[in-house]
């Protein structure tokens, strides 16, 4: 049974690479490096996988600058509030990327709010600036992923040993020595950790640059526009490129963490919230926190805002001059704008049981029984994940877009069942990585009891092994369900008109200037996105 898991693993995982590689040097003659040689002297192709690597690691500094600041101050001091703050200041990640940077565009885009009231306030006759270029896209990756290293790094100070702080103390060390040879490096592993999921997301992200992006181009929407140009062998090349690139970050960020179980440990209790004493300060600190929170939440706040405004109404005016509801009811009422949220739901749906049970078999196989291709399939599991959205997407309609039974390749592009199978394939790394480790963290004991109480493997599994595996099991597939259902980047490539998903309708809304349905769509995804999350948190600790 492993040999058979892994073996499907690599067909959905593996295989559609490696044909994405050999298409990229076979040409209408046989092999050829044609199409190598094309990309390589391209300036245009440089000067996208360059944007693509430079804006990936300016993401991580601003996220860093942002997210590291937060946690202390949320987290180290005894702020009015904090607790609030915590969850408030977090919120975006549990929302879809499409919908953040649609929040962007009716904030601070040159026909968003802002830009609209200083236009008027200053009698401009042209918007104040324009949203587009590398700017735009470092705006928005800084807003969606400084969450990444605030988690990070406030879960990281939640398990500092106090009493390293305070030896530090006693040997003289002052605040800001005990940050930079103390906190610091015992914080190692979740910065890094923080720095890889950030990077390798802002590679990954196509929503941000193919909306904000003009005339500059990262390799996600370079593939895309090359492919759209019927340049496919060279699309493969450029899919090639990207590929390499993230897999070759992943190995340095994943190198020096090496020693990082030499950066501390716990061994006692955390140290207790500082308390503030000067009440100016105290006073000022809150209100820089809650100010910052306003700031982070301003976005999906204008969202929801302009998903009440009529279609044509709201032209150069600051605020929208009328309200309606009729947005929300056109999405219950009309079965074309109804379709794509169904199709979301079932798509999701699908992909996310599909990924629960594939993770499941994972963890009885390779970590119950342990296997010998148990090894084997947790990497298989875990490469969807260094692999950018854009290219799987790449290689799955490269792999199932010719009739070849003898070769393992069916013919799904154009299908129903094309973009499940792609939501599959990107979801498997979400919701192996918690089950997994669920039952990493169960006792084998408990099986050896229910075997010795007559149970078979199946019932053992069903009454004993899936309840003590509930929170891992709801925190992969809410994880899973909620990046299948606002996907956007594999959509875009994978869709048909029948199967269209929410995202791609909201691309279609804006492109028909109908702002309130498009804003209408993306509070929905909001919403549900933040539904999910919620239940799969109290389902999975019993509440």
């Amino acid at each position: 049974m492993g040999v058979l898991l892994a073996l499907v693993l690599a067909w959905l995982v593996v295989y559609p690479l490696l044909l994405v590689l050999v298409e990229g040097v076979r040409g209408g003659d046989g092999w050829t490096l044609e199409y190598v040689r094309a990309f390589l002297g391209r300036a245009t192709e440089w000067r996208a996988l360059w944007a693509s690597i430079w804006i990936s690691l300016a993401t991580v500094a601003l996220s860093a600058l942002i997210g590291v600041p937060l946690a202390f101050l949320l987290a180290r001091y005894d702020l009015p509030g904090a607790r609030i703050l915590g969850t408030l200041v977090a919120l975006p990640a549990v929302l879809p990327p499409l919908v953040g940077v649609l929040a962007f565009l009716f904030l601070y885009g040159e026909t968003g709010f802002v830009s609209l009231l200083v236009q008027r306030v200053l009698g401009l006759t042209d918007p104040p600036w324009r949203l587009q270029g590398a700017g735009a896209i470092l705006l928005v990756h800084a807003y969606s992923m400084y969450v990444y290293f605030y988690l990070f790094t406030r879960a990281g100070l939640a398990t500092l040993d106090a009493s390293l702080v305070e030896a530090a103390a006693s040997l003289g060390a002052g605040p800001r020595r005990m940050l930079w040879r103390v906190t610091l490096p015992l914080l190692r592993p979740a910065l890094t950790g923080a720095a890889l999921l950030t990077f390798m997301t802002s590679l990954a992200s196509f929503s941000a640059p193919y909306i904000f992006g003009g005339g500059f181009r990262v390799m996600t929407t370079q593939i895309v526009a090359t492919r759209l140009n019927g340049e496919t062998e060279l699309a493969m090349v450029e899919t090639v490129s990207l590929t390499l690139v993230a897999l070759l970050a992943l190995a340095l960020l994943r190198g020096s963490r090496a020693d990082d179980s030499l950066a501390g440990g716990r061994k006692g209790a955390a140290p207790a919230a500082v308390p503030i004493r000067r009440p100016w300060l105290r006073v000022g600190l809150a209100a820089a926190g809650w100010g910052l929170a306003v700031v982070l939440l301003l976005p999906h706040l204008t969202l929801v805002l302009v998903s009440f405004v009529p279609l044509g109404t709201w032209t150069i005016e600051p605020i929208p001059p009328a309200y309606t509801l009729q947005n929300y009811v056109t999405l219950v009422r009309d079965p074309v704008r109804a379709r794509p949220l169904l199709n979301s739901l079932w798509l999701a749906t699908v992909a996310t049981g599909a990924a629960v049970t594939v993770a499941v078999a994972a963890g009885i196989l390779s970590v119950r029984r342990r296997v010998p291709a148990g090894r084997a399939i947790e990497l298989l599991l875990a490469l969807p994940w260094a692999v950018p959205g854009t290219v799987f997407a790449i290689a799955l309609a490269t792999a199932f877009s010719v009739h070849a039974p003898w070769a393992g390749r069916v013919i799904l592009v154009g299908t129903l069942w094309i973009l499940p199978l792609a939501y599959l394939v990107r979801d498997l790394p979400l919701t192996s990585r918690p089950i997994l480790a669920g039952f990493r963290a169960l006792d084998p004991a408990l099986d050896e009891a229910a075997s010795s109480l007559g149970a078979g493997r199946w019932r053992a599994l069903r009454r004993v092994t899936l309840p003590l595996l509930r929170p891992a099991l709801m925190a992969g597939a809410s994880l899973a369900f909620v990046t299948a259902f606002g996907d956007f980047v594999t959509s875009i490539m994978l869709y048909t008109y029948d199967t269209r998903p929410v995202s791609l309708e909201i691309l279609g809304s804006l492109r028909q200037s109908d702002v309130g349905v498009a804003a209408a769509y993306g509070v929905v995804l909001m919403v549900i996105s933040a539904a999910v999350f919620a239940v799969g948190a109290e389902r999975g600790t019993g509440g």
